[in-house]
């Protein structure tokens, strides 16, 4: 077994800036199923810098960190939806499912936290071993 890991941290002032400063941020960062769930939140930018977070902690998990080929789509092609016991959920398609695909990873788990002021996520990739 392969376990592959990631953890990023996102001051949640920061980010609101720039979502501030930049009216496409959202979209080109959030699928509409992520922008739907954090917008119906009281204070949704402690939600989209959870999300945010967990997107940069799947890149760092799948090896690529914030650079490379492919990357200026990655953000979209990685979403955090809420299951329905409440619990984050993460996908993968495009670019990034296929660097999946090719670490054989076979299991995503994402964690996310957040207080008044910083959202942190944390995820583990489990692949199996290729010989």
């Amino acid at each position: 077994m392969r376990i592959f890991q990631g953890v990023d941290i996102v001051e949640i002032s920061k980010l609101k800036q720039v979502i501030l400063k930049n009216e496409d941020f959202v979209s080109d960062i959030f699928s509409e199923k992520e922008i739907e769930y954090c917008l119906s939140k009281r204070n949704p930018y402690i939600h989209l810098a959870g999300r945010f977070a967990a997107k940069e902690a799947s890149l760092k998990a799948l090896g690529i960190g914030m650079s490379g080929t492919g990357i200026d789509k990655a953000f979209k092609e990685i979403e955090v939806v809420t299951g329905p016991s409440g619990k984050p959920e993460l996908y993968f398609s495009g670019w990034t499912e296929n660097i999946s695909k090719k670490k054989s990873i076979n299991q995503l788990t994402v964690s996310i936290s957040h207080s008044e002021n910083y959202a942190i996520a944390t995820v583990i990739l489990t692949g199996q071993d290729t010989v």
